[in-house]
């Protein structure tokens, strides 16, 4: 049971005849009649069995875009029901207005909206719905909470397709100049023309000189899609904050925006979120490949373990057998030297082309700046320190043959992509 507002009230008047008669028999003779008419109340409210609840919710929402649950709510009891329904979420779901009043004949049914605006993105659980009916003296009634599952995927803001129109255009413009297609050394087969002195004799074509009568070689010409693979590393560097958020969620903002863009350029791309063992994968083709990669990487965290830096390779490995484009956004820093990424470029390198990116903090360069006293110089001094440390690595990478792209949490998604366009036009993909 529960009680309501006006049995508060209630109670509260009879300080004034308590007050008047200075008796205390009066004040207890009071409060007993008031909770006599709540359990009266009580008896006579419409039992919540009568009430019938059935949630829906959207399939997903991005992070910061708000939308509604609904919860269609059935009297399928003999007579009226007046009451209020509560429709709960966890609060990272943003509910508000969850409270619904409802008064309903029998038969009636009554459909009440949700706002929802996530604060995190991943699954957003309902919590238990409660369901109060009260008594036609409004004192008192009775309550029943019980389970109704619902889900609402959060997926990532991807703030960062803003930066997508003007690398399509940049896209369209390697397309154009490389339109002509060079003949020379690949591995995709182009045409056939007549044997020359100095060309290589495994080139011969013996059926097409069969049939030509003289002798002609083949010709190929570098693929034009390529495969991509982008790896995320969710171990414990992740989980750190830069800014407002963790450096997760910067790797994820730049797999989606170089996910799409490849993915207009014709490429295959697949990806996997990985920290000891693989937490996502998502791998498709089209336009269908930014939709299957967001609902992947929605639901991954960072975890506090070490990244398994051979593993992955062996992942990557067994999945992609042609040269690839191979992004890791992970963390440089002096933990590389340690964890296994220097090995693990190393070991891609001998078939992939591979490509590091990582976030930069932006307090560093903030404390860099500070000069005001003697605790700031030092903090600068720290500060450069870990720049300079953490350059040592990229431009070890660098000498491995790695590209290395460091930036600001926003500008990472954008940096990647000029990277990749780059490469792109300069054949080396």
């Amino acid at each position: 049971m529960h009680i309501t507002g006006w049995t508060v009230a209630l109670a509260a008047l009879g300080v004034i005849p308590a007050a008047l008669t200075e008796s205390r028999t009066t004040a207890w003779a009071w409060i007993i009649g008031v909770g006599v008419l709540a359990l009266l109340d009580v008896w006579l409210a419409a039992p919540t069995s009568w009430v019938g609840v059935r949630r829906g919710t959207p399939g997903s929402v991005r992070l910061t875009q708000s939308t509604h649950a609904t919860l269609l709510v059935a009297n399928v009891g003999r007579r009226r029901v007046r009451g209020v329904v509560r429709d709960a979420w966890q609060p990272s779901a943003g509910a508000t207005g969850e409270r619904h009043a409802f008064a309903l004949r029998p038969g009636e049914s009554e459909t009440f909206r949700t706002s929802l605006l996530p604060t995190r993105r991943g699954d957003r659980l309902a919590g238990p719905v409660t369901v109060r009916t009260v008594g036609p003296l409004r004192l008192a009634g009775r309550q029943r909470s019980f389970e109704a599952p619902a889900r609402l995927r959060v997926l990532p803001e991807f703030a960062s397709r803003r930066h997508l129109p003007s690398r399509l255009v940049r896209l369209r413009e390697i397309d154009g100049r490389t339109a002509v297609r060079l003949k020379g050394a690949g591995s995709e087969f182009d045409s056939l023309r007549e044997y020359v002195v100095g060309d290589d004799v495994r080139a011969i074509d013996w059926r097409g000189t069969a049939r030509r009568g003289e002798v002609v070689v083949r010709t190929y010409r570098p693929e034009r899609d390529r495969r991509v693979v982008i790896a995320l590393d969710s171990a414990r560097l992740s989980a750190a904050r830069v800014g407002e958020a963790p450096r997760l969620d910067a790797s994820i903002e730049a797999a989606l925006l170089l996910a799409a863009l490849a993915s207009h350029a014709g490429d295959r791309v697949q990806a996997t979120a990985f920290d000891r063992t693989e937490q996502a994968r998502a791998a498709s083709s089209g336009s269908q490949m930014v939709a299957a990669l967001a609902d992947a990487l929605a639901t991954v965290e960072p975890s506090l373990l070490e990244p398994d830096w051979p593993a992955l390779v062996r992942l990557v490995e067994s999945r992609v057998s042609q040269r690839s484009l191979v992004v890791l956004l992970t963390t440089v820093d002096t933990s590389a030297m340690d964890s296994g990424l220097i090995e693990a470029v190393v070991a891609l390198q001998r078939k992939h082309q591979v490509l590091v990116g990582s976030v930069e903090d932006p307090e560093l360069g903030e404390m860099m700046a500070g000069r005001t006293d003697a605790d700031a110089i030092y903090d600068a001094g720290a500060a450069s320190r870990a720049m300079l440390e953490r350059e040592a690595v990229a431009t070890r990478l660098r000498q491995l043959g790695a590209e290395v792209v460091l930036a600001l949490p926003d500008d990472l998604a954008p940096a990647v992509c000029d990277r990749y366009l780059a490469l792109k036009a300069a054949g080396r993909l």
